[in-house]
């Protein structure tokens, strides 16, 4: 049986098209302190002429904003807004990511949501090399710091090595830590990193509104004959979580260029 999902109602943006950009565009200022804590807003008639929109249109987006305890409208005092609670934050160097996030698994939690085997997407087999009709082992699971979600996370781990680990230890233990137990030897991977809109389910389980923005990585592990042997597809809030990358000006004249620089000391205290 797998856990349940965490209890947090998907918020809604607001109907229309341009009730969204005006929600999307005030909760940037709110989050980015352009309007700080306390401060009042623009007044209604001057927001719309600001944003280009009806006063209709600016009181579902600000309707939104309220809904989600971020600003507090009264009659004859106008909108003032709420700093949102600050949340724990995780951040990783990108240049040591896969370390990072190794030493991630240790300091937070995971909450299984779904465990199943079956035929993985043609993607997933693809970018695994392995055929499209190969069983796969297909968990996703909820990563939280001090209680709060901030991934959403789904893997996908060829039958014959899942099949060394059991439900309930995938739930309580580092996915690498159990790949590693089944005799699996990593010796390369491939990351690439992107941006998406939160669906319904995800927004749900992430505490976020419905279209909300997500980093997303996606990550193939390879063992030293090169086959793929676990794909990660995760899903992180932006505001809880960050990649961060040092760089440093390398070469002469025209050559000149930036490169990132690796901390192997960090790196070997992560592992």
């Amino acid at each position: 049986m797998c856990a349940k999902p965490v209890d947090t109602a998907a918020k809604s943006l607001p109907e229309g098209g341009k009730a969204r950009r005006v929600y999307l565009q005030l909760l940037d200022g709110i989050t980015r302190g352009t309007y700080p804590d306390g401060a009042a807003l623009p007044a209604e008639q001057r927001l719309c002429v600001e944003l280009g929109v009806s006063r209709v249109t600016l009181r579902r987006a600000l309707d939104a904003l309220e809904a989600e305890g971020l600003i507090d409208r009264r009659a004859g005092a106008g909108t003032r807004v709420r700093t949102p609670q600050q949340k724990p934050k995780m951040s990783a160097d990108f240049s040591t990511l896969m370390p990072q996030l190794v030493q991630m698994g240790h300091e937070t939690t995971a909450r299984l949501l779904s465990f199943s085997y079956g035929v993985p997407p043609a993607a997933v087999a693809n970018a695994m090399r392995i055929s499209p009709t190969a069983l796969v082992q297909t968990a996703t699971r909820l990563r939280l710091i001090d209680g709060q979600p901030f991934s959403h996370l789904t893997t996908y781990v060829p039958e014959h090595i899942a099949r060394n680990y059991s439900e309930s230890e995938l739930a309580t233990s580092p996915l690498f830590r159990l790949l590693e137990r089944s005799g699996v030897e990593v010796e390369t991977a491939d990351q690439s990193v992107s941006a998406t809109l939160a669906g319904p389910e995800v927004a749900g389980h992430l505490g976020l509104s419905v279209g909300a923005p997500l980093l997303t990585l996606n990550r193939v592990v390879r063992d030293a004959e090169g086959r793929g042997v676990e794909y990660l597809a995760a899903l992180y809030r932006p505001d809880m979580f960050k990649l961060q990358m040092t760089l440093s000006r390398v070469g002469a004249g025209d050559a000149r260029h930036w490169e990132p620089v690796v901390n192997p000391t960090r790196a070997e205290a992560a592992e």
